[in-house]
């Protein structure tokens, strides 16, 4: 009969009860009969079976029984964290066995809290804590970002004289790694004797907790040209990060062959890391054969699916696995709604993206965030309906905040509306007078109308409040390596022949018509010296470099830190038709594909 627990399909309910004068031996058969069962419990409801019979027999009160009592409910993936911890509370002298148990269950099940006033109980009733305690204690830590208490714990570590034990110093190393202190993850990996690849885990994790993502490739480097250990899951994963970031796609083929070749079968989890290196790297075509390859989806592969078209401007394409997505009976959440948002607000499908915003709050119920808003501003201000997206922010559920105000001002610079920009802007320094980027989009509206005293007020009061903007930078993979250029750089040591070709590309982009938007400089000199500024931009200098280092009509790859400006946009269109050069730039917002002449955000961005 379906549905017949464990203990009816036993034979060990034919054993007889022994009274407390039965023999030892008997006592030890009934005990080990009891402890097979509760291995073989596979819900809660079996378990709750063993234990009132493992009660009725008496054997609770050994202590060897009772640990295991509490370990198969703490640990079991059908268990109940809180129906271990009254088995636990009925423990008389619970050691540090049965501490650590609950430690363990509570940093599993997020009962992260829980877990260190355990770890508290236990010191404070004098149990020693073990090698087996601190690395739970210490990924506690590391989820809660209690640098504090993870500090105190190593000291606990010295005391303890556990500072050796390899388990516990990758539980440090991952703990300083996830608080921001990469110093003292570094120091205890460099201390440490024997290192495992569980060692190269954590500290290859670490760095890439503080975004230092060309040192998780180093440091992956490092430990391949050991050839003591095979990279595992979790390395090649924090690796697809870095290549994710780095915008290095070459690189991350590499990893994927890496994977390929030591994993039988990828998780969904890592299918989706890969679709997600391969969209933000630009090859949106090998994401997409990876998602469509993938035999279970989840609704966060969709999600990253779904937002990779939206960078790339594939807003239909986003729109259609959307829709295989709630056919295929996925619920789906705000931040799918963002992506879903976000595609529309690229690829300017206004009608849509309003269907879209209305259908998620009348279907799926979910109310709008600050980041729908912010995608419905986007939306409307990219088709030039500037009073639409004002009304939709005066008419919010939720207060506006700087980044929606934002997305309009965005949107008065490209339409050229000064006024409605004002307006824009004085609700930004409302909330927010500390991004430099909001003083730079309006004084270029100044500058774009002439108006220079403008220009010179909003410069003025940036350099009273010490308002720095970031420097933008470009990097460019080239030759298995990926290189840095920022405006006007000189840093490189080919300096002199990227100078000489970006003077040479000048003159074939003269003779095809390109001419410089000076309305981009936003300083009043002469027409040679915005001339001068204009063509040192970081782009322009890593697109000249990657021309001389890489094979004819080979792709080029850029990613951007910052909005890529209206001049370099018209710049890198001329260049891939003059060199036959397919160029992919990534900027902060999206991904731009170049070809002939051409991008494929079709000049709407």
């Amino acid at each position: 009969m379906s549905g017949t627990s464990v203990l009816c399909k036993s034979h060990l309910l034919s054993l007889p009860y022994n009274p407390p004068q039965s023999s030892e031996l008997n006592a030890k058969c009934n005990e080990q009969g009891w402890l097979s069962l509760l291995k073989r419990c596979k819900s809660m409801e079996e378990f709750k079976q063993v234990h009132a019979q493992i009660l009725k027999l008496g054997l609770f009160w050994d202590s060897f029984c009772g640990s295991n009592l509490v370990a198969t409910c703490a640990l079991s993936r059908w268990g109940s964290m809180d129906y271990a911890c009254s088995i636990f509370r009925q423990l008389e002298e619970p050691g540090s066995f049965e501490y650590n148990t609950m430690i363990r269950g509570n940093v599993n099940n997020m009962n992260l809290e829980k877990a260190l006033l355990l770890y508290v109980e236990m010191l404070e009733r004098g149990i020693e804590p073990d090698k087996f305690t601190y690395p739970f204690v210490l990924k506690e830590c590391s989820l809660l970002g209690a640098l504090k208490e993870g500090v105190q714990i190593h000291g606990q570590v010295f005391k303890a004289g556990l500072e050796d034990d390899i388990f516990v110093q990758n539980g440090l190393i991952s703990m300083y790694g996830k608080c921001g202190e990469i110093k003292h993850a570094c120091a205890v990996f460099e201390q440490m004797d024997e290192k495992s690849v569980a060692s190269w885990s954590s500290i290859i994790g670490a760095h890439a907790s503080v975004e230092l993502w060309q040192e998780c490739l180093m440091l992956l480097g490092y430990m391949s040209s050991e050839g003591r250990h095979r990279a595992e899951e979790s390395i090649l994963v924090s690796a697809l990060s870095a290549c994710t970031h780095l915008g290095s796609p070459n690189l991350g083929r590499c990893i994927h062959g890496i994977l390929l070749r030591n994993i039988s079968e990828l998780n969904v989890v890592v299918k989706t890391s890969l679709i997600d290196m391969y969209v933000k790297c630009g090859s949106l075509e090998k994401g997409l054969c990876v998602f469509q390859n993938m035999s279970v989806k989840n609704r966060y592969s969709y999600t990253v699916m779904i937002s990779g078209l939206a960078f790339h401007g594939r807003g239909r394409e986003a729109l259609r696995v959307f829709s295989e997505m709630l056919e295929e009976g996925l619920a789906p959440d705000d931040v799918v709604y963002v992506g879903v948002l976000s595609a529309c607000s690229h690829a300017g499908l206004v009608n849509e993206g309003i269907q879209c915003f209305n259908r998620m709050q009348l279907e799926h119920k979910i109310k709008p965030t600050i980041q729908h808003y912010g995608c419905m501003v986007d939306l409307m201000g990219r088709a030039g309906m500037l009073k639409e997206a004002y009304d939709l922010i005066k008419g919010m559920t939720i207060k506006p905040n700087d980044v929606v105000w934002r997305s309009l001002l965005s949107a008065c610079k490209v339409h050229l509306n000064l006024e409605m920009g004002e307006i824009a802007a004085e609700n930004i320094f409302k909330l927010n007078q500390q991004n430099p980027g909001d003083y730079l989009v309006l004084a270029s509206m100044y500058a774009r109308a002439q108006n220079w005293t403008d220009v010179a007020r909003i410069r003025t009061e940036m350099a009273e409040k010490h308002l720095v903007q970031t420097p933008g930078f470009s990097l460019v993979e080239a030759n298995k390596k990926v290189y840095k250029f920022v405006s006007q750089d000189k840093s490189q040591p080919q300096c002199d022949t990227i100078y000489d070709m970006i003077h040479q590309m000048e003159w074939q982009l003269k003779f095809e018509g390109y001419t410089p938007d000076m309305s981009q400089v936003l300083l009043d000199v002469d027409e040679e010296e915005k001339r001068q500024r204009l063509k040192h931009h970081s782009q322009k200098l890593a697109i000249a470099f990657a021309l001389m280092q890489t094979s004819e009509r080979s792709p080029i790859r850029i990613s951007r830190n910052l909005r890529m400006c209206s001049d370099c946009h018209t710049y890198t269109k001329f260049i891939s038709m003059i060199y036959e050069r397919e160029i992919t730039v990534r900027d902060r917002n999206r991904f731009h594909h170049f070809k002939d002449g051409t991008c494929s955000c079709k000049d709407y961005w």
